[in-house]
């Protein structure tokens, strides 16, 4: 049935989605109202941390607001030293609808943000995370398995993130990292209803009627599971690629360094892609500047089908989605 909703409520449903088919544009009855949807930024703290804000709703990814010289927690003997600043404090940062969180980490989502982010808000994240996120109180956290996506709804604005391949652990390492995901965030503009069940069907229509697709890799190492993604998202975006060549244990890398990272973009292919989790720690071997390079060498830094952006802590990077995508309505 459907659900009476503030047009300022949050709405969060665990959704399953098992695949996607070609855009199909949505229908919006009030195009006064609809200008809004045409463009969104993402605001860039530091880490993996980004505030992603479009058409009223406004998103978080891996919390992380550490300073320099502290230190985090990244497993069986292993530690890390932050050596930047967050460009902003975890007190000042906007209202936040939800969270999206890769994988339950330290130098993802810190103790202070264990301790002083508000309990309710939602979370979208592995079922790993979850569990630890419960122990410590979360008490709105909505856990994924691959492929499966939640809905965040706020009056005609809605998200689907659906989880993506992660492989943060090399072979071998596995007990000693957690599980991780990915995200694609496809953005929906409509004025239909919510309802308190989605079948999957419901789901697809959504995503059908997506107007722009977001893909965050989460920490992750190239692996073969990621070609499944341009398979079942042939046109992404814009894409959030965490790099830094992450290296623990002395020898092993557990997230992208240059190299992977343009691996990585070539596969998915997305119209912008962003670097980002590229300096913040000390156990970040592969810097920004290594990527440019990697970029440039590969020809990766002029390929016509893909704009790189890079971001330092703090910027703000403005997206705009093309209005043809709504049907007509905003021409």
């Amino acid at each position: 049935m459907p659900v009476e909703l503030d047009p300022n409520a949050i709405f969060v449903h665990r959704l399953h989605l098992e695949s996607t088919t070609e855009d199909s544009s949505p229908r919006l009855s009030r195009s006064e109202d609809a200008e809004k949807f045409v463009s969104g930024s993402i605001f860039f703290v530091g880490t993996a941390t980004c505030i992603i804000k479009w058409a009223g709703l406004t998103l978080m990814t891996d919390p992380n607001f550490l300073h320099q010289g502290d230190h985090v927690h990244l497993g069986p003997g292993i530690t890390a030293q932050r050596v930047t600043n967050p460009a902003i404090n975890l007190e000042d940062i906007p209202p936040i609808d939800a969270i999206v969180l890769s994988h339950f980490h330290e130098d993802h989502f810190d103790k202070l943000v264990q301790k002083d982010l508000e309990k309710s808000i939602p979370i979208i994240t592995t079922s790993e995370a979850a569990k630890e996120l419960a122990k410590i109180g979360f008490m709105a956290v909505f856990p994924l398995e691959r492929w499966e996506s939640a809905l965040v709804a706020k009056g005609d604005a809605k998200i689907v993130v659906t989880a993506m391949p992660a492989k943060h652990a090399p072979t071998g390492l596995g007990f000693a990292l957690p599980d991780t995901m990915g995200s694609m965030l496809t953005f929906v503009a409509s004025h239909e209803e919510h309802e308190a069940e989605l079948d999957l069907e419901k789901v697809g229509d959504l995503v059908d009627k997506g107007v722009f697709k977001m893909y965050i890799s989460g920490d992750t190492l190239v692996h073969d599971d990621l070609k499944d993604i341009p398979k079942r998202y042939p046109k992404i975006d814009l894409g959030l690629f965490h790099l830094g060549g992450t290296t623990i244990l002395g020898t092993f890398i557990v997230t992208m360094d240059a190299k992977q990272g343009v691996e990585c973009i070539r596969l998915i292919r997305p119209k912008t892609a962003i670097p980002i989790h590229y300096n913040d720690y000390d156990v970040f071997k592969s810097d920004l500047e290594d990527f440019k390079r990697a970029a440039l060498d590969s020809g990766l830094a002029t390929d016509p089908e893909t704009q790189i952006v890079y971001l330092a802590h703090g910027d703000t990077y403005d997206f705009v989605i093309d209005k043809k995508r709504f049907g007509g309505n905003l021409a």
